[in-house]
């Protein structure tokens, strides 16, 4: 069989027909390539904010087995138009939903994750010389219940398949032309990338940067599938290529930086400094599907015989981890909770770091240089993350942008053609 391509188009490329049809176009060009192609399609446009909208209007706390139902609906009108504008165009097409491919999740509701895809039928329309569009964000349980994937769904699908087919790339099409060092409404003169490993991607999207969900960077990661960030409405520009750090040429100790407003800061005081009191909190936010992400514990008081325990979880979820916390509190036994949603976290990422000491005290002196207070610190090999106000945050990404010489009259591409892929 031809090489396969992964394609995925998100919700602003199919926000309407003429879109559609645009995008159509697209995938004929790659099929014309002579590769065999896969589309997977996001819902049109702000068709999800639509649904929520119509939802929270009949309840203010719908089931979350039900808005996976409804939600699950606006792929399904994507793909059947997109099915549809390929056929007029002259191309064979076929669409398909979550179930009718065999595309099977955890039994959870809105934050699903993928188990299995089974892809006998995909081939079997690839080698009747079929585009197959299939809707992305979506899964099925083992029992026949509809299930969601959550925030960058439609990404995970695309490079789950990619990985399940054994494509040879996966392209993410999206309104931006690629990744860059940051967010370029920041920092007018931030760079593309002409690649990026899956570690610093995934890094990167983690700390904020939304060009991929870092659930859909961790798939990637794990099947060795590169994938593409492409325009969509400039479909001749390569974008940025992300693939194995062992296959790149590391120019510089940072690849980019990275600003998330969409956390926010508990702070659990004086709880008891006995073994379990810690275990007993993150097993009761990760029962309700909550995700931390910093944590910091506070040397413990000798005399009083407790600490404080801080930790960032996305905002969304504070009405959740409050509920957890106040559950619990005979067994913590805590003085306080304050919570502080006037935060953003600032990251500075790259693979190059390993080994150059140094990265994190000029990270941290930049900051200090310009009056910003750190309030939290979290790192890894390849990443370092700092909590500070809210209202600093784009001072601080310009600021540590040029100092680590990423602007764009400082950085240079990648050496040499991108790799044949």
């Amino acid at each position: 069989m031809k090489d396969i391509i992964v394609q995925k188009f998100g919700g602003t490329s199919v926000a309407d027909t003429d879109k559609i049809k645009n995008v159509a176009k697209a995938v004929i060009k790659e099929k014309n390539l002579g590769h065999s192609v896969v589309v997977v399609v996001s819902a049109m446009g702000h068709t999800t904010d639509m649904l929520v909208k119509l939802a929270k209007e009949i309840s203010p706390n719908p089931s979350s087995r039900e808005m996976d139902m409804l939600l699950s609906t606006g792929e399904g009108v994507s793909i059947a138009l997109l099915a549809m504008a390929l056929q007029a165009q002259g191309c064979n097409a076929v669409s398909m939903n979550a179930m009718q491919v065999g595309i099977f999740t955890e039994k959870i509701h809105s934050k699903a994750r993928i188990l299995e895809i089974k892809t006998d039928r995909i081939i079997q329309h690839l080698e009747n010389d079929e585009v197959v569009v299939i809707a992305g964000f979506q899964g099925i349980t083992e029992d026949m219940e509809i299930t969601t994937l959550g925030r960058g769904g439609s990404d995970t699908s695309a490079v789950a398949l990619a990985g399940a087919l054994g494509a040879k790339r996966c392209d993410i099409y999206t309104d931006v032309e690629g990744v860059y060092t940051t967010d370029p409404r920041i920092v007018p003169c931030a760079s593309k990338l002409k690649e990026i490993s899956y570690e610093e991607m995934m890094e990167l999207a983690y700390g904020g940067a939304n060009v991929l969900h870092p659930r859909a960077v961790e798939t990637a990661m794990k099947y060795n599938a590169p994938v593409r960030v492409r325009s969509t409405f400039k479909t001749d520009d390569l974008g940025t290529l992300i693939l194995g750090a062992d296959k790149m040429e590391l120019q510089k100790p940072v690849t980019g930086v990275a600003s998330d407003l969409s956390g926010l800061r508990i702070v659990v005081c004086d709880v008891q400094d006995n073994p379990g009191t810690a275990a007993s909190l993150f097993d009761g936010l990760a029962a309700e599907n909550i995700s931390v992400d910093m944590i910091i514990q506070s040397y413990a008081r000798k005399d009083l015989n407790t600490n404080d325990i801080a930790f960032t979880i996305d905002r969304g979820d504070v009405k959740k981890a409050m509920a957890v916390i106040e559950k619990i509190k005979p067994d913590l036994n805590y003085s306080a909770v304050y919570v502080d949603d006037e935060i953003a976290k600032i990251s500075i990422v790259g693979a190059g770091m390993i080994g150059r000491p140094g990265i994190a005290a000029k990270m941290f002196r930049t900051l200090a240089n310009i009056g910003i207070n750190i309030k939290m610190i979290a790192t890894s090999e390849i990443k370092v993350s700092c909590l500070v106000d809210k209202d600093r945050a784009n001072d601080a990404v310009e600021a540590l942008h040029t100092v680590f010489g990423l602007d764009s009259d400082q950085i240079a591409d990648v050496k040499g053609d991108l790799p044949n892929i």
